[in-house]
């Protein structure tokens, strides 16, 4: 492997605690761009009543011999070690790899990672250049820090939610986790970031500098996203709602029917653009009508310009109006299901319709890396790991001995 092909952050290990999205995902991104990420999962139940074990996440959606291909994207690149942290032993292993780590990735509910002994007093008075990211519904303060919290949940505190969908109908879910998401990108920023801090605190006393506590909110990392919902709220007392497929207050941009019963977005809200689209579709007397020359114009008659732009694409294929308004320089494009993006050129020259290959041979479709870095770029070093396939590898590297191997495994502190 090459020093570029190593990625930017590679010698950089990551510990991975928790499970599902949020804090996974944050994790997988670090391991996309060289970090060694350490994933710890609870081993199956010796006595069989338990389950088998392992992220629930290995058996979410749609499943290949067992295991959910989603597994592949979310823990690619990542090592496995099977470890009950309920147990004593077990929390002691986890102590003895954060003194050597460099990052701790966490997303239990507040207090559960102090209950088993690692939370940052302990770990960081042994290691204090450990930086740890902690993800949770609510923070860890504040008086709602011990409730439960899911995406979804963050979604609707952090305003989202109340902002999808049509007016007057219930509010609908984002098709994917985007509050975990979210968080897990808030996380990643803020591991960068104090991982700065800590190059910038390096002196004799602290040789590898000081780490710190990244505390990440669910609902906060959605509301960070909120745009002008508070200012607008602040200073004018309103309360934005759902507008459906339009962008509220900022015209005209919406989706629009085409001739072929498939969906377009056109975005014609700059000035200049407005001008354009009006002439593309034939309705010049709209783009040079003195009343509509700027967005706040265009907003007060925005049903006007939307029943325009609809009657013209009304009488088109999508890809006849995809191309006029190409031909324009208007932004606009087709709404993409799966089977569009894995059928799009541009995607495919971009790296981002890459695979893996299964032990069986089976190819499977996983997204490419983003960012992209011209000289350190991500890459794909080894498939997501079997359950606990890397827990005597890494139990060695702490000077754990065979004998202590079998004896953790004979009392379930570590899977089989």
């Amino acid at each position: 492997m090459t020093a570029a092909s190593a990625g930017p952050l590679a010698g950089l290990r990551v510990l991975e605690l928790g499970q599902l999205i949020a804090g996974p995902f944050a994790a997988k991104t670090l391991a996309d761009f060289g970090a060694d990420v350490i994933k710890f999962e609870p081993p199956p139940d010796p006595t069989g009543k338990g389950g088998a074990g392992g992220d629930p996440l290995r058996k979410w959606r749609l499943l290949k011999d067992g295991t959910s291909v989603w597994w592949q994207v979310q823990s690619r690149n990542k090592r496995s070690v099977a470890l009950d942290l309920r147990q004593r032993e077990a929390q002691d292993i986890v102590r003895s790899l954060a003194a050597q780590a460099d990052v701790l990735i966490e997303n239990f509910r507040p207090g559960a990672m102090e209950g088993w002994g690692l939370g940052p007093e302990v770990l960081q008075a042994a290691n204090p250049a450990l930086i740890m990211l902690r993800i949770s519904g609510y923070g860890q303060t504040g008086p709602y820090r011990d409730r439960p919290g899911f995406g979804v949940v963050a979604e609707a505190m952090g305003g989202l939610r109340h902002l999808t969908g049509e007016p007057g109908r219930v509010p609908v879910r984002v098709g994917i986790s985007i509050g975990d998401t979210l968080a897990s990108l808030h996380g990643v920023i803020g591991i960068l970031m104090a991982l700065q801090h800590r190059h910038a605190t390096v002196s004799a006393e602290h040789p590898k500098g000081l780490g710190q506590v990244v505390d990440v909110a669910l609902y906060e990392a959605v509301f960070n996203c909120m745009e002008s919902l508070l200012p607008e709220y602040g200073v004018f007392g309103a309360v934005r709602g759902p507008s459906g497929s339009a962008l509220p207050g900022i015209a005209p941009t919406n989706a629009y029917q085409c001739a072929d019963g498939s969906w377009a977005i056109i975005a014609g809200n700059g000035d200049s653009i407005f001008k354009r689209l009006m002439r593309t579709i034939g309705r010049d007397d709209l783009g040079q009508d003195p009343a509509l020359a700027d967005n706040a114009g265009r907003v007060a008659r925005v049903d006007e310009i939307d029943a325009a732009i609809g009657a013209w694409a009304g009488t088109l294929p999508a890809g006849d109006v995809l191309q006029a308004l190409e031909q324009a320089a208007v932004p606009a494009g087709r709404i993409y299901t799966i089977a569009d993006i894995a059928a799009d050129p541009h995607y495919a020259a971009r790296g981002m319709l890459s695979s893996v290959q299964l032990e069986d041979g089976t190819q499977v479709a996983v997204p490419g890396f983003v960012p992209k870095l011209s000289r350190t770029p991500g890459s794909h070093r080894r498939n997501a790991p079997a359950l606990g396939q890397d827990t005597e590898a890494v139990l060695r590297e702490v000077g754990v001995s065979d004998a202590q191997l079998q004896a953790l495994r004979e009392r379930g502190v570590i899977g089989p």
